[in-house]
């Protein structure tokens, strides 16, 4: 963890990239010598389509901030475009998906908190196509991510 006091800098183009398809997520802030896991931050950039399914999760909460272009957020109930500056926040256990309709990238900074190990879940999305439904349902299960069909 980092001393009191001591700042954690990072220039554009360094940290940790994953790469999840049509997006990718740059890690800005992470883990136990960062932040102590009192929250990660992260950058996620893309195209167009579907980034998540509408669905919860029952250990964190979220706050995304738009930067660039004009995602579409579900909170529940309804969806809605925002733009630069939009802000969404979702409590422990809120329904909640987003996705990009335009033909131009987006740009959303995402602020888990507490800041539950994500680099995991992220990174190993590029195995789910290799496991069965059975291991699929328990991956999502153990990475506290609940689908809402």
């Amino acid at each position: 963890m980092l001393l009191s006091g001591q700042a954690h800098t990072m220039a554009p183009g360094e940290g940790q990239t994953v790469d999840l398809g049509i997006i990718q997520m740059r890690v800005l802030a992470a883990g136990e010598a960062t932040t102590g896991r009192a929250f990660t931050l992260a950058e996620f950039t893309g195209g167009e389509g579907s980034w998540t399914v509408p669905h919860i999760h029952h250990a964190m909460e979220e706050s995304f901030y738009v930067l660039d272009g004009s995602p579409s957020f579900f909170d529940g109930s309804t969806w809605t475009e925002g733009g630069p500056g939009f802000f969404l926040y979702v409590p422990r256990g809120g329904i909640h998906g987003f996705r990009n309709e335009a033909d131009e990238p987006t740009s959303i900074l995402m602020l888990f908190a507490p800041g539950a190990p994500r680099e995991h879940y992220f990174e190993g999305m590029a195995q789910l196509g290799d496991m069965t439904d059975e291991e699929r349902r328990e991956w999502f299960i153990a990475n506290d991510n609940f689908f809402i069909e």
